[in-house]
């Protein structure tokens, strides 16, 4: 067996455990193997006329997800992407709040369905946490730790350098890759959020990928 057919059956393996991890934590979830099938996915979660929105959400956009949705032409999108200022922007930041479905993924989870994010300006974990109607998150299966310590390490010294280095900040851990717990006025470590249960069922719908996308 080669290393890619092991790896495929591995992470399927995986899953059917993580399913039931997450599924125990009020969330819904799902398993597929390429990004095509995680953007079919995704579009079969949100119901035409749906307003939907997203922060980063670098997961998202490598499936083709935000592509896909503009080509369907049926929803009602709330990207701030497309503003022309910091005003317009700010204001469709909050207006997403209050969309049907909210996008995006994480820096980390756990094997046991615990989720696990990093936010600088902090609008992506504030919406994971309250006021988007439905949560749909893309994460891919080498985002998934044995225990929460070593989640939390993966956001801090994996995604956070990252994600650093592609907004172009000037934090420590942008020009080293290392985290250095800083307190940089561009911090993109300000909050941490730690998603153990969800209270509202099945809000939070995660699609597991085999295939590689996001930090």
């Amino acid at each position: 067996m080669n290393m890619e057919k092991a790896e495929k059956m591995r992470n399927q393996l995986a899953s059917e455990k993580l399913i039931k991890a997450l599924e125990s934590r009020n969330m819904e979830a799902y398993y597929v193997v390429t990004k095509e099938e995680a953007c079919a996915k995704a579009l079969e979660l949100i119901p035409a006329g749906s307003s939907v929105s997203w922060g980063g959400a670098k997961s998202a956009h490598d499936i083709g997800l935000m592509q896909a949705l503009y080509e369907k032409g049926t929803y009602e999108i709330m990207d701030r992407e497309k503003t022309k200022s910091p005003e317009e922007a700010r204001k469709i930041t909050l207006q997403a709040f209050d969309c049907d479905y909210y996008l995006g993924g994480v820096n980390a989870m756990t094997e046991d369905g615990i989720l696990v994010n990093v936010d600088g300006s902090s609008n992506r974990v504030a919406a994971y946490s309250y006021g988007p109607g439905h949560l749909i998150l893309i994460v891919s299966m080498n985002k998934v730790m044995k225990t929460l310590d070593a989640a939390m390490e993966r956001a801090r010294t994996v995604a956070s350098p990252i994600n650093a280095q592609r907004f172009g900040l000037e934090t420590p851990c942008s020009k080293t890759g290392i985290c250095a717990d800083c307190k940089h006025p561009q911090c993109i470590c300000c909050n941490i959020l730690i998603t153990r249960y969800s209270r509202v069922p099945q809000r939070i719908k995660v699609i597991l990928l085999h295939e590689t996308v996001g930090f």
